[in-house]
């Protein structure tokens, strides 16, 4: 397929978040997705922040409680949460795509849907999660997506994202074309890192959704964490 490398080479501008697309969120031969998901489960493994991810939810999320992650692809952080959390839980992965979710283990209950209009009941999981999902949504539309989130948590919601940083887009420009299967991954990963936040955009986005009291932390590499209480629970330190 014809492709060529994003942006405005070794020299990008991050003072503004990108808004360019991806390429996995348009429409793509079948054989290009499977290897963009194999792509992204490879940097989650590798570079995704896990430990924190799983502090960060295992704080919150009782034994036999209710798990939701949205914006999951093939559900390998979802399923690595539900391995590593104390006693059995209920874990339900969502994607707007079907042929990701049908890539996912079936330990999680998946669901295809628009985080737009999620189809379940206020309060239905005491921890909603989304790992490198909230970067591919424009500033106008992240409080929307973020209440929707929120509204769904009994106890908190967790968000794990990309820090937008000068280092990891260089890394990547030198680096992702070795590592991955399709150009694809390589084109979407650089996108994603221009699309990334600072903290004080996340920490606005937050906010606008009415969620002030959120923790946000650094994490390596060049990720944030951000944990919303939702309900009566002590503010996350």
């Amino acid at each position: 397929m014809a492709f060529r490398l994003p942006g405005p080479g070794l020299r990008p501008d991050l003072r503004a978040r990108a808004t360019e697309g991806e390429l996995l969120d348009a429409a793509l031969p079948e054989a290009e997705v499977l290897k963009s998901l194999a792509d992204l489960r490879f940097v989650n493994r590798w570079l995704g922040s896990r430990r924190g991810l799983r502090r960060a939810v295992a704080r919150y999320l009782p034994p036999g409680g209710r798990l939701l992650d949205v914006g999951c692809a093939s559900g390998d952080v979802t399923a690595d949460l539900y391995g590593h959390l104390p006693g059995p839980v209920f874990a339900v992965g969502v994607d707007s795509k079907v042929l990701h979710l049908r890539q996912a283990p079936g330990i999680l209950r998946r669901v295809a849907a628009d985080v737009r209009r999620l189809p379940f009941r206020a309060g239905s999981f005491d921890v909603v999660t989304a790992s490198l999902f909230l970067h591919h949504f424009d500033a106008a539309e992240l409080a929307v997506v973020l209440q929707e989130l929120a509204r769904l948590a009994r106890r908190a919601l967790v968000v794990s994202d990309l820090r937008r940083a000068l280092v990891p887009y260089l890394f990547g420009r030198a680096v992702f074309p070795l590592l991955f299967e399709t150009p694809v991954s390589v084109h979407d990963g650089l996108v994603s890192i221009r699309r990334g936040f600072r903290e004080s955009e996340l920490r606005a986005a937050f906010v606008a959704a009415g969620l002030a009291a959120v923790a946000i932390r650094r994490h390596f590499p060049y990720r944030l964490l951000a944990v919303a209480l939702t309900s009566g629970q002590e503010r996350a330190s």
